[in-house]
């Protein structure tokens, strides 16, 4: 089968960075006087996350230290659900793919999944906090404030989302997507989360905001009263800097890689423009007609969750597959829908012929093709030749290779993305 060209772009995006993380993390708490909350002696929980946050075991050391500098005694308590198969040991080895260890950061694991109830919501919702957080003098969320990848709101994923679902644990986690049903996902969020901060539990926030390429645009910390003025402002500022697909309309996107550190959904919905989402309806644009995932990486320890969003596959990337952790994480969130097989083909070549074989009555070389390495890297694009007389009216989109056909090896599989 004729195959169309190929040729990189680059893309270039408002992206500032935060040049020194651990001076702006203290610059920040200082100007929130967390001397005046935490005092010496107090136990801190801090909770980091199961996403793949740039700089997040930085960030956390950084929470760490200034801690410890007050004369409190920091610990790590993974919140992150039901992530990690649902098990402490699961959630600890995930924490440890991210480089956050006793050794990295200065504080002591503490992993559990039991939880204590510590009350119910005028729905009557009961409200889960993982039991080391609620034995501790204070609670600190640390995670990065973006775009949600199940619904939309003036609250989506951050701090906000880890204070529920995080920290609830699998327990929580399930008992929230399932009021999700019924009340709405901001809406369970902002009442769990309200209820979370009468505790008084909460002593602040560290809320982080990245940019187009994957690196911390800006970091704040949040005094607990201020935290849901605050991540509304920051998930404005978030959405404006994140990375986007350079065109509306394709045939076939092609993404070498998915993972639970790239979204929860294993591809950020808010780039491939499906959600498959009960209740919600999908976003309008990008319109992708077929969706092709080459593979599923190392950091997700087998939870391809999200697969289904894709029409294609590898045979490699569903033998790597772990059901268990998958399918725990599925039923916790209430989206099964989400995960299930797409084809699955031995080769890359294969699955790409198939699937510009259902595009219509386009002839598959003049087929709309771009090829991402992930939804979370998307400065360097594959375009091909049916998409280059539109890429070059963009003064945003810069032509940095030449016309190329797909570059399969012997196998019948691509080249890894980062060979032109």
């Amino acid at each position: 089968m004729a195959l169309p060209k190929m040729i990189r772009i680059k893309q270039h995006f408002d992206a500032p960075v935060v040049a020194d993380l651990p001076t702006a993390i203290a610059a920040e708490l200082d100007q929130i006087d967390a001397a005046s909350i935490v005092k010496h002696g107090d136990s801190v929980a801090i909770g980091a996350g199961s996403r793949g946050v740039a700089n997040i075991a930085v960030a956390v050391k950084a929470t760490v230290d200034y801690l410890k500098g007050l004369g409190a005694k920091p610990f790590i308590v993974p919140a992150m659900g039901s992530h990690g198969g649902a098990t402490p040991e699961g959630q600890r080895s995930l924490l440890e793919h991210y480089g956050i260890t006793k050794e990295t950061v200065g504080a002591p694991i503490k992993a559990t999944m039991d939880v204590v109830e510590v009350g119910q919501t005028a729905d009557g919702l009961p409200v889960f906090l993982d039991r080391y957080a609620t034995e501790a003098d204070h609670i600190v969320p640390i995670n990065r404030i973006k775009a949600h990848t199940d619904f939309s709101g003036s609250i989506e994923s951050g701090l906000m989302k880890m204070m529920a679902i995080g920290f609830g644990k699998q327990r929580g986690a399930n008992m929230y997507h399932r009021a999700f049903f019924h009340y709405g996902f901001e809406h369970v969020i902002r009442t769990v989360c309200s209820l979370v901060l009468e505790t008084g539990k909460i002593a602040f926030g560290v809320g982080l905001v990245e940019n187009a390429h994957e690196q911390t645009a800006k970091v704040a910390a949040i005094r607990s009263g201020e935290l849901i003025r605050r991540e509304r402002e920051l998930l404005v500022e978030s959405k404006s800097l994140m990375g986007r697909l350079p065109f509306d309309a394709m045939d076939l996107l092609i993404v070498d890689a998915m993972g639970k550190n790239i979204s929860g959904t294993g591809m950020d919905t808010n780039v491939i423009g499906r959600m498959m989402q009960n209740f919600e309806p999908e976003p309008e644009k990008p319109a992708i007609l077929r969706i092709f995932v080459r593979d599923l990486t190392s950091e997700s320890d087998g939870n391809a969750t999200g697969i289904g969003l894709a029409d294609f596959t590898t045979t490699r990337l569903v033998e790597s597959i772990d059901r268990h952790a998958m399918y725990m994480n599925c039923i916790t969130a209430l989206g099964p829908q989400k995960s299930r097989i797409p084809f699955y083909y031995d080769t890359d070549r294969e699955a790409i012929e198939v699937a510009l074989n259902t595009i219509g009555l386009t002839p598959p070389e003049e087929g709309k093709v771009v090829r991402i390495e992930s939804t979370l890297h998307l400065t360097a694009v594959d375009i091909s030749e049916a998409l280059l007389e539109d890429a070059q009216l963009h003064s945003d989109l810069e032509v940095i290779g030449e016309l190329k056909p797909f570059a399969f090896d012997s196998s019948g599989n691509l080249s890894p993305f980062g060979t032109k």
